[in-house]
Formats: C-alpha cells, sequence, structure tokens
C-alpha cells in the first residue's frame, strides 16, 4: 500500500504551509510569547476560513468534505510552525459546536487524563461539558500552553463524551479518541521534522576550531539519529491515517511521541546553551512536545494496546 501523498495532497499541504508562513511565522511566535496570548483569534479565523477545521466535515454540511490523511497532512504543518491552541479539539468539534467550524469558537477538551485542561481560559467551549466549567490555574511547562485543573469533568463522565450545550452528542468517545491521537500524532511529527531542519542549518552555519559543527562526526550522528526518527514516525503516521487501525494509531502516536521529544533534545544538544535561550526556537518545540505527549493517549496507554492486540494474536 502506498502511504505516500498524492499530487492534490502536497498542493493542500504546500497551501497550509504558505498560509501559516504568512500569517505565523517566527515573528507573531514571538509576539504570543511576549503578550502571553496562546489564541490569537484572527488567526483562528482565517483557519476556520481556509477550511482547517472544516477540513474532514462532510460538504453537505459546509464543510471540505476530506479524510484523515489530509487532515493529517494539514496538522503536520501546524506542528511544524508551533501554532499554540487546542487545534485538535476544536477540528474533532467541527459540525457539533457552533462556530467550531468556522473558527469563531474555540473549543477545547480533557484531552490530559486527570482533571487537567488545556486552554481552558481561552475555551468558548469544552467538549464532553454542556458549560465551560471552572477551573484553577496550574504551571505548564509550555508558556504557550496554559492548563487548568478542573472540579468534575461535566456531562460526559470521561471527558470525550457527552453534550455540547445544545442538546447534541459529541460523538463516539472511542472514534475522537482515535482521531486525536492521530491527528496530536501528526503535529508531533510536524515538530520533529521542524527540529531535523533547525540542527541541520545551525550546524552548517556554526563554526569551531575553523570549520562548520556540521562536519564533525559527532553532530553528523546526531542529526542522522534525527532524520530516522522523524521519517520512521512519517510512515507510522501516514499509514495510520489511511488504515486508521486502533493498533497503528497508538503505534504513530507512540513513534511520534518520541520522535518530537527525542528530536527536540538532540537539537538542543547541536545547538548548545543557544538552544535554551529565548532568541532560539528550539526547547519551545521541546516543551510543546512534553505536552503534546500527555494529550489524547499517552505512550502508556499506546504500549498497553498494542501489548494487548499482541497478546490477543498469539492466543
Amino acid at each position: 500500500m502506498d502511504f505516500q501523498p498524492t499530487e492534490d495532497q502536497q498542493d493542500l499541504r504546500a497551501g497550509v504551509r504558505d498560509l501559516l508562513a504568512g500569517r505565523y511565522g517566527r515573528e507573531a511566535l514571538r509576539a504570543s510569547l511576549d503578550t502571553g496570548t496562546a489564541v490569537d483569534r484572527g488567526l483562528w479565523r482565517e483557519l476556520g476560513a481556509a477550511g482547517f477545521f472544516a477540513l474532514r466535515l462532510p460538504e453537505s454540511e459546509g464543510g471540505v468534505g476530506l479524510g484523515l490523511p489530509e487532515a493529517v497532512l494539514v496538522f503536520e504543518e501546524a506542528g511544524r510552525a508551533l501554532v499554540p491552541g487546542p487545534l485538535v479539539a476544536t477540528h474533532l468539534a467541527a459540525g457539533v459546536v457552533p462556530g467550531a467550524a468556522a473558527g469563531t469558537a474555540v473549543v477545547s477538551a480533557f484531552d490530559l487524563g486527570g482533571r487537567l485542561v488545556a486552554h481552558l481560559g481561552e475555551a468558548d467551549a469544552v467538549l464532553g461539558a454542556s458549560a465551560v466549567p471552572a477551573g484553577e490555574p496550574v504551571r505548564s511547562v509550555d508558556p504557550l500552553t496554559p492548563l487548568h485543573r478542573v472540579a468534575s469533568y461535566g456531562d460526559g463522565g470521561d471527558g470525550h463524551s457527552g453534550g455540547d450545550g445544545n442538546g447534541r452528542s459529541v460523538g463516539d468517545c472511542s472514534a475522537f479518541r482515535e482521531a486525536g491521537a492521530l491527528l496530536t500524532a501528526a503535529l508531533q511529527l510536524g515538530s520533529a521534522l521542524r527540529t531535523v531542519e533547525l540542527a541541520v542549518r545551525y550546524a552548517g552555519e556554526r563554526e569551531q576550531f575553523g570549520q562548520p559543527i556540521g562536519a564533525f562526526q559527532a553532530v553528523k550522528h546526531l542529526c542522522a539519529g534525527m532524520l530516522v526518527r522523524a521519517e520512521v514516525a512519517r510512515t507510522a503516521v501516514y499509514a495510520a491515517a489511511v488504515t486508521q487501525d486502533p493498533g497503528e494509531v497508538a503505534a504513530a502516536k507512540l513513534l511520534a511521541d518520541g520522535a518530537a521529544v527525542g528530536n527536540a533534545r538532540d537539537c538542543l544538544q547541536v545547538h548548545g546553551g543557544m538552544g535554551f535561550t529565548w532568541e532560539a526556537d528550539v526547547h519551545l518545540h521541546l516543551k510543546r512536545a512534553w505536552v503534546r505527549s500527555e494529550q489524547w493517549r499517552t505512550a502508556g496507554e499506546a504500549e498497553e494496546l498494542l501489548a494487548q492486540e499482541l497478546l490477543g494474536s498469539a492466543g
């Protein structure tokens, strides 16, 4: 089976990359950090107008009518650009929560386990709750992913099902979790690919002992290992988008989380002390990757699901 994007899918990805480069480049990222504004409502509406959130919504309901493979490519670009905000939850809420598809509403979800909700203070709705619950702010490792601890889960009981405040169901819990895990894996993939680029570029620019540090074998090995991680994760994510098999989705999330965190760490190693400064974006990729690795499906949950599948096939 061929998991390579088609020409139309490549055009879609290129269009999203151009949109984000023009609308959420490095200056916009820096502005978000300086102001502490994780969700840019103007950008959110532009993403909605471009069909980002309504990508998988049927055309009969005002959506684009595409599938998970296309959504994965789009979210990969958002991960590459470090776009903050509850992108996955708002995408899943399209057609369920009013305004989500158009980007006029910001929707969060109980996707971090326990009682943590990301971007609660900026959310107009929370999947699985009839109203936005009250929450207590807690420290987040990522400055652009604010977290709140809420007292109760709301109508859905598990944070992934229930009503949207308008008497409609937000859909099947397992289906939402699978799609949420895969789209989060796509965000992680985009980040992993971007840190490869950052490491290679810096290795070619930074000189030590009269030559670029990329000429040293140790640095070459780091960059090569990063590329391997990212490409293995890319294959798994693309395959899961096509098959939508729960086991393959779990494997994709596991590999993408490892690639995003591992590549960001190695990219920091290539940059040295410079990578930890606010002038560089490398540490932001690491912090975002840490948070995303806990969203929708953790490594422990993915490993448990894969182990159950292996035991089932062995029996």
